[in-house]
């Protein structure tokens, strides 16, 4: 069985190409540019070439794309968007119009990039056919199983993204906080997921395999459960993820997310994380403080104590705030139970291995177990 697994972040979209016949450390992977940094590039291009911008495609990440966007019009370049584009730019399509946006129809779309009157830039978190591409020039072909991550603000045009992205959460922990709540076939995926059935849409048209199978999850949650696959973590544990654009810490016993927090990995200082990661544990963090820092916010469900946490566990790109910090500079209830996650031999790839728990949660082989705490 081959499944391939794409966890897409800000800064780097990470691939891995599970081959069930193999070690799992000989999975073909790859670590290459996010899809919100190449289109930023496009964009760019664009405006440096002084043209016309159109958007196609549907709902993906923002952050850079959107802001290139932005820029293109302040340099007093237009811009012309699909709905579904245009909503990688905000939520509220009133907003992107006074941004100074022109929502078109995708007929007319196509029209104006066929005919040269303005150069089309096509929005899309998981692209199989660069994919398919790059494999190819090694005789690797595309599986038929999938299982891809984005992070869903969700919909909200009258409500902050943040906000509304903590509802969806602790929706999930309420019902539970096991794997199984977070892992999505196409068809079960949540109305509020926007960006999530965007992909999930996308990927099913793009291929010609009757067969396929795919699962969608949330970045956040795919980062912790595939943490849980190193060897070091005992539970109940806490696990950190420090990624490119955000931090996310979850509380998990017996498998299951009890407590989070998420905030914006620029705003992280070690002396803050850790005093987030020991009040998550102790039950006394709380959502408006988080938030009122600029992060996301935090939920708790149930809290140990951090004296019963058995492992904290540590992954992602940005994992060097705690990884580098002289010892004198870690606390020291935090040292004696510090571990730097890197499942598989890989950290980058923590997401990849939850996507993998997550497809064998929906396909179960029960001669494959990924997660053994």
């Amino acid at each position: 069985m081959h499944i391939l697994a794409a966890d897409i972040g800000t800064g780097t979209q990470d691939i891995l190409l599970f081959d069930s016949a193999k070690e799992v450390e000989n999975s073909l992977i790859m670590v290459m540019p996010a899809p919100t940094q190449v289109t930023t590039e496009r964009v760019r291009r664009v405006t440096k070439a002084g043209k016309a911008l159109v958007l196609t495609g549907t709902i993906m990440g923002g952050g850079p794309s959107a802001w290139a966007v932005r820029a293109h019009l302040k340099a007093g370049l237009p811009v012309y968007a699909t709905e579904d584009a245009a909503l990688t730019i905000h939520d509220n399509l009133e907003r992107v119009k006074a941004f100074g946006v022109r929502i078109v129809s995708t007929e007319d779309a196509k029209k104006l990039a066929g005919s040269g009157e303005a150069l089309e830039v096509v929005m899309q978190d998981f692209d199989p056919c660069a994919v398919s591409c790059a494999l190819s020039n090694f005789e690797v072909r595309m599986p038929e199983n999938y299982a891809v991550a984005v992070q869903d603000h969700g919909n909200a045009p009258d409500k902050s993204n943040r906000v509304y992205r903590f509802e969806l959460l602790k929706e999930l922990i309420e019902k539970g906080g096991k794997l199984e709540n977070f892992v999505f076939l196409p068809e079960e995926i949540p109305q509020a997921f926007t960006r999530m059935k965007a992909q999930a849409d996308s990927l099913l048209k793009s291929t010609t395999v009757l067969k396929t199978r795919a699962v969608f999850m949330d970045t956040g949650p795919a980062a912790v459960f595939g943490a849980l696959t190193d060897p070091a973590a005992v539970q109940p544990a806490i696990v950190v993820n420090i990624g490119n654009g955000h931090t996310l810490g979850a509380l998990v016993n017996e498998n299951r997310i009890t407590a989070i927090f998420e905030h914006h990995s620029s705003s992280i200082d070690p002396e803050k994380l850790q005093d987030y990661i020991i009040r998550l544990a102790e039950g006394t963090l709380g959502f408006e403080e988080v938030f009122d820092d600029g992060g996301h916010g935090a939920y708790i469900k149930e809290a140990f104590g951090f004296d019963q946490v058995r492992s904290i566990m540590v992954t992602g790109p940005k994992r060097e705030i705690l990884e580098k910090l002289p010892d004198s500079e870690v606390r020291q209830e935090i040292s004696k139970k510090l571990h730097f996650a890197a499942p598989f031999g890989n950290m980058m790839l923590s997401g990849c291995f939850g996507l993998l728990a997550g497809f064998f949660e929906k396909y179960p082989e029960p001669s494959i177990k990924l997660i053994n705490h």
